[in-house]
């Protein structure tokens, strides 16, 4: 019996997946985590007006979500400042990010984004047959102006540029963003992923039109809104550009329920509000942790704090190794030097008390 027929392209990219899930984590290690630090979601958890109204609504599950997202994208529109036609709404950034690659990325096509961030981007590129090019990272920043000048050399379609950054939390002022986009080559579009920017000091997001052709946007209600499980995000950008989207999405993609979810969240900023105080306080109490065990905490403009173990990746990868072992889920970077660090998302007090009981034996262990 023959095989399926894949294409040269699928046939040519690895066997791979851009993250390993905490849950399959979890079934190899026969017992689930004690504590969920991994991941950057926000254990605070969503508005109970959210969950309200979306269980108020669980019997209406036999229909189809609005293929329009027209309350919701009516809601961003008045959130946003803009009109509605410059707002799509899609399936968490993720989606978002793999539609707009296969509006812009043919085979061949050039591709600039920052070595080790975010790599489902990269995981989109490599699926339409783009050329990944790569630059360093700058004193822990993603490097804006060597994004520019390597999308000016190479004549690339797209930037990718995340502000606040992951995996390393740390951010640029908008201003600075814009003042180095007069260097960004024409025809070229800096996707700027805005995943983190509710946790961002004022001034972190541009100040630039809604119908600036050189810049798409995209937030998430998985990160401050606490909703990752509920996969829902939204760009928004030039409305000729938002208007092609829907030559290619899914229009049926959105599960109807996250729509409600997320319509309610975003009506709810005193949650909003009380979520980023909380998100703050656990900041401060990562740093204080570090700091207590003779580590150094990276500042954060996000709901994660890079923790600098002093040493390269192997160190702090035994390190976090240790932690998984205590069950404690933590991640790391992926490319040194950013590798000698660990990631550790915002918990709770109960989680956060079980980092810092283990940490100081597993430093110990590690140091000898």
């Amino acid at each position: 019996m023959a095989d399926p027929r894949y294409t040269k392209l699928v046939q040519s990219l690895p066997a791979t997946v851009p993250f390993v899930g905490p849950e399959e984590q979890e079934r190899s290690r026969g017992e689930p985590f004690a504590a969920r630090l991994g991941a950057n979601e926000n254990v605070f958890g969503p508005s109970p007006k959210a969950v309200a109204a979306m269980q108020a609504t669980a019997g209406d599950i036999w229909k189809y979500g609005d293929p329009a997202s027209h309350d919701l994208r009516q809601a961003l529109s008045v959130h946003l400042g803009c009109p509605s036609e410059n707002i799509l709404v899609g399936e968490g950034i993720d989606g978002l990010l793999g539609y707009l690659v296969r509006l812009l990325v043919a085979p061949g096509d050039a591709v600039v984004t920052s070595d080790g961030a975010y790599p489902t981007f990269n995981y989109h590129v490599a699926g339409y047959g783009g050329v990944l090019h790569k630059v360093p990272y700058r004193d822990d920043h993603e490097d804006i102006g060597a994004l520019f000048a390597k999308a000016a050399e190479l004549g690339a379609k797209l930037v990718y540029l995340a502000n606040p950054d992951n995996p390393m939390g740390t951010w640029h002022r908008g201003a600075d963003i814009m003042q180095a986009m007069e260097a960004l080559p024409d025809g070229c579009l800096l996707l700027l992923d805005e995943a983190y920017i509710e946790f961002a000091p004022d001034g972190t997001a541009p100040e630039t039109g809604i119908d600036d052709p050189r810049i798409i946007r995209m937030r998430t209600f998985s990160k401050a809104y606490g909703m990752a499980g509920a996969r829902i995000g939204y760009a928004f950008g030039a409305a000729a550009l938002i208007r092609s989207f829907d030559k290619i999405r899914n229009h049926f993609g959105l599960n109807r329920s996250a729509q409600i979810g997320a319509l309610a969240a975003l009506q709810d900023q005193h949650w909003l509000h009380e979520t980023q105080a909380k998100v703050a306080a656990s900041r401060a109490d990562i740093a204080r942790i570090a700091v207590d065990n003779g580590l150094t905490a990276v500042p954060s403009a996000t709901n994660f704090v890079a923790v600098d173990c002093g040493q390269d990746g192997n160190f702090a990868r035994g390190v976090l190794d240790a932690l998984v072992t205590r069950g404690i889920f933590v991640r790391m970077p992926f490319v040194a030097p950013q590798d000698r660090c660990i990631r550790i998302s915002c918990g709770r007090p109960a989680d956060l008390a079980l980092l810092e009981h283990a940490l100081p034996e597993i430093l110990a262990k590690a140091r000898r």
